[in-house]
């Protein structure tokens, strides 16, 4: 155990563990704290005794659900952890964490592989950037095999993997690891202490196979690294001082990935990969200074790196209500904030007083005076702060670009049981909009109920057990219910709107010419009246402007724009949103007097509102990817209920008799399939499903969807 409370933001490492459900997290997070001495009882995930899995709802469903953060040192080096869950359902927490983490290890399972939900966040961290190491845990597991898990990296996630250990043992008989670069081996399991381990030279059965793989491990490394190529050319070898500096500029710069095992519930090669997060990842220090925006009339770029002295900005990328008060957690990038400073929320544009200064451990805190670039912790005394606000010094405004949130998928209908508790319930769901930003409350404009929306069913039973739970409110639940859309099928071309207004004062005038046509596609598409480059957009609206000779003015075809985009709530065919559409304004006219922007903001919502009924229709739908699990036996019969869902088969992977069968399903043919699967596979069967994207619905099923 090697601990020390003297830290600088050189010496912190801001760390997420990122898996699939059941790779190990959770036990891997606890076995961390306990080899840094920051427990003294090893937690267990079955046991319901873990530090990071603390709500009552992960004790009983024994998965992560919510994100906590928790704090150790090793090495000198203070590390703030996040434990991240791992369920499709609860991604929007993963994308917070990673918007403020510096590095992360990702765990796979040493017989699966890459599951699909590995691959989902392992995405996500590559959009934000953030350097990885890869643990492959559970090296006592039947079946365990190091290179068909890391085969799996290479083929599925496209990376350079950097092997840099080798088990010793197989299956129930791994007990260490070799070394590779400082050619030793690790072998646990031989002290009195959990966790405790002895060092010596590589075992003579595996030394040839060592040294093999210790050379391929320099053959790449220095094909991808200058400094380290140059040595090998000098010496046809390299030091393990060279290596390990190489590793670790190639981990930063996400040229390669390093590689290591173990078995996180035995406690064995735990301390290698703390080493190794030490060595490799970046602290605060290492990775570019943050960007915002500024307040001022030019809103410009600016940036502020991780130095305590600068003035203080800092992202909240969490909100807690408890029994306490109500938390706020932060991701502190550049100044120092002190105990009753007063700072700015530059989203909300008011200042706040910083009450008390939190260092979390999960459910438990420790109070601290200071927070400084470069540190995760959590305040006390925010009113207006929401995630994704931006805290910083009044005298220097900056803006941080948020954490993005997913639309909901699916909603179900909740009200309460007695009517002296609507109110209670009403505040009971805007708190948990406030922490969790990817739920969302409407009212549902034709029958009045209250729809709660998110990422899926297990994400909303969740949110309505912990109504239940915290609040102490009876609800009632409706049946999930998906979040469909509606697109363009065939256009309209030249659809004239003439929006005309006289009330006795001054008049509205606008007058607009567009074409609506489908659009498929997102991400950067085009903005008004540049010529086609310009503006992100999300696969909603392409909105340009080929007007010529100031017919409509620039601020006028903004204005049309915006109504537009007003126009997308609510389609023709049942008032579900709409989604890929291409317009394009291609003639208008103004009045010298009673045009303004007003106008022609309403005159584009309504010239599209019109066109919207005129167009032919599609009603989209959300479909799953879908990867359900069974032994060989079950297969034909998980095959037929997949195509009475109107699943379509994908792909199919034998292993170890059992078959991962990958299929594209509709969202809402998926509600209840848990219990459906078990009973087909005599409980032995599992299944992952994360949403893709929206099909258009067919025919049979819109009869039944849209209303009569």
């Amino acid at each position: 155990m090697r601990t020390d409370t003297t830290t600088t933001t050189t010496t912190v490492r801001n760390l997420g563990i990122l898996a699939h459900v059941d790779a190990g997290k959770t036990t891997l997070t606890e076995r961390f704290l306990y080899a840094t001495g920051a427990t003294y009882k090893r937690g267990e995930v079955h046991d319901g005794t873990t530090v990071t899995d603390f709500d009552p709802q992960e004790r009983d469903r024994g998965i992560t659900i919510f994100a906590a953060a928790v704090s150790c040192t090793w090495d000198s080096h203070r590390i703030n952890l996040i434990d991240t869950p791992g369920h499709v359902d609860f991604s929007d927490e993963v994308e917070r964490s990673l918007r403020v983490l510096d590095g992360a290890v990702a765990v796979f399972d040493a017989v699966a592989g890459v599951e699909p939900q590995s691959e989902s966040v392992w995405r996500q961290a590559d959009r934000h950037g953030v350097p990885r190491i890869a643990f492959v845990n559970k090296m006592d597991r039947v079946g365990a095999d190091l290179d068909t898990a890391v085969a799996s990296l290479r083929d599925r996630l496209h990376v350079v993997p950097l092997v840099v250990q080798l088990p010793i043992g197989r299956e129930d008989g791994f007990t260490g690891v070799v070394d590779l670069v400082r050619m030793r081996a690790l072998v646990w399991g031989g002290g009195a202490e959990p966790g405790s381990f002895e060092t010596g030279d590589v075992p003579g059965a595996l030394l040839e196979e060592a040294l093999r793989r210790r050379r391929l491990l320099e053959e790449q490394v220095a094909e991808l690294h200058p400094a380290a190529l140059e040595e090998y050319c000098a010496t046809s070898a390299l030091s393990a001082a060279t290596l390990s500096a190489a590793l670790r500029d190639l981990t930063r710069g996400g040229e390669g990935v390093v590689v290591l095992c173990g078995s996180a519930y035995r406690d064995r090669a735990v301390e290698p990969l703390l080493d190794a997060v030490v060595a490799y990842l970046p602290s605060p220090a290492d990775v570019p200074p943050v960007r915002g925006t500024g307040t001022g009339r030019d809103g410009g770029v600016e940036e502020r790196r991780a130095d305590p002295s600068v003035p203080f900005a800092a992202l909240a990328f969490k909100v807690n209500a408890t029994a306490t008060g109500r938390l706020t957690c932060l991701r502190v990038y550049s100044g120092t904030l002190r105990k009753g400073d007063t700072v700015l929320d530059a989203t909300a544009g008011r200042t706040e007083r910083i009450g008390r200064i939190l260092r979390v451990q999960a459910d438990r805190h420790t109070e601290v005076d200071e927070a400084v670039a470069g540190d995760i912790v959590a305040v006390v005394g925010l009113k207006s702060a929401r995630s994704g606000s931006t805290l910083c010094a009044p005298g220097a405004p900056l803006v941080l670009e948020p954490p993005a949130v997913a639309a909901p998928v699916v909603s179900v209908a909740v009200e309460a049981k007695t009517g002296t508790e609507i109110g209670r319930l009403a505040s009971a769901l805007g708190r948990l909009v406030e922490e969790d930003p990817s739920l969302t409350v409407r009212t549902d404009r034709e029958t009045g109920q209250t729809l709660l929306s998110g990422m899926g069913e297990l994400h909303l039973e969740v949110a309505v057990e912990k109504i239940r739970r915290s609040h102490g409110l009876l609800v009632d639940v409706g049946r999930p219910r998906v979040a469909y859309r509606e697109t363009v099928a065939r256009g309209v071309s030249g659809l004239v709107y003439r929006h005309v207004k006289q009330d006795g004062g001054a008049g509205q005038f606008a007058h607009v010419v567009i074409d609506v046509e489908p659009f498929d596609g997102g991400g950067e598409v085009a903005g008004p009246g540049d010529g086609g480059g310009g503006r992100a957009g999300d696969g909603a609206l392409v909105f340009r402007s080929v007007v010529v000779g100031g017919r409509v003015p620039q601020e006028y075809v903004r204005a049309v724009e915006a109504g537009c985009r007003d126009a997308l709530a609510e389609g023709p065919l049942g008032g579900h949103p709409v989604t890929g559409v291409r317009v394009t304004l291609t003639d208008g006219a103004t009045h010298s007097k009673d045009s303004s922007e007003m106008a022609f903001r309403a005159a584009g919502r309504f010239a599209l509102r019109e066109a919207l009924r005129a167009c032919a229709m599609d009603l989209l739908e959300p479909v799953a990817e879908v990867v359900v699990t069974v032994p060989d036996e079950a297969v034909g019969g998980v095959l037929g209920d997949l195509a009475a869902r109107r699943g379509r088969v994908c792909g199919s992977a034998v292993r170890a008799g059992t078959t991962a069968i990958t299929a594209s399903v509709p969202l809402a043919e998926l509600f209840g399939y848990a219990s459906r699967l078990r009973s087909r596979s005599q409980g032995r069967g599992t299944f992952t499903a994360r949403p893709t994207g929206y099909a258009p619905v067919p025919e049979t099923v819109r009869a039944r969807v849209l209303p009569a």
